[in-house]
């Protein structure tokens, strides 16, 4: 049985590579788009682009990344905060919380 950590490893998929790739080429040729279209057509796209490799913020990160919107330290800054929260998420991660059963969360 394959563990959550190697399911969940989708930068070894092609598909997800040449997706992102895609995704980075789009951002290129929408930002030649007309000043008008920019909140129309061009935010549709890049919207629709986005989902095609996943809705996660990893892969907007590595978009903005790859067009030199954010420096290769921000990049490692904000997907090492990323991986934290992830490793959180899917319970890798125990967070010590006190629960009370009738007053929730303190």
């Amino acid at each position: 049985m394959k563990s959550k950590q190697s399911a969940r490893n989708f930068h070894n998929y092609k598909v997800w590579q040449d997706a992102v790739s895609f995704a980075t080429m789009l951002y290129q040729v929408t930002d030649k788009l007309p000043w008008f279209e920019k909140k129309g057509l061009c935010d549709q796209m890049q919207r629709a682009v986005v989902s095609i490799s996943s809705n996660e913020v990893e892969t907007q990160l590595i978009i903005s990344r790859d067009l030199n919107y954010i420096d290769s330290t921000q990049f490692n800054s904000l997907m090492e905060k990323l991986n934290e929260i992830q490793k959180q998420l899917t319970g890798k991660v125990i967070v010590d919380v006190d629960v009370d059963v009738e007053k929730g969360f303190r």
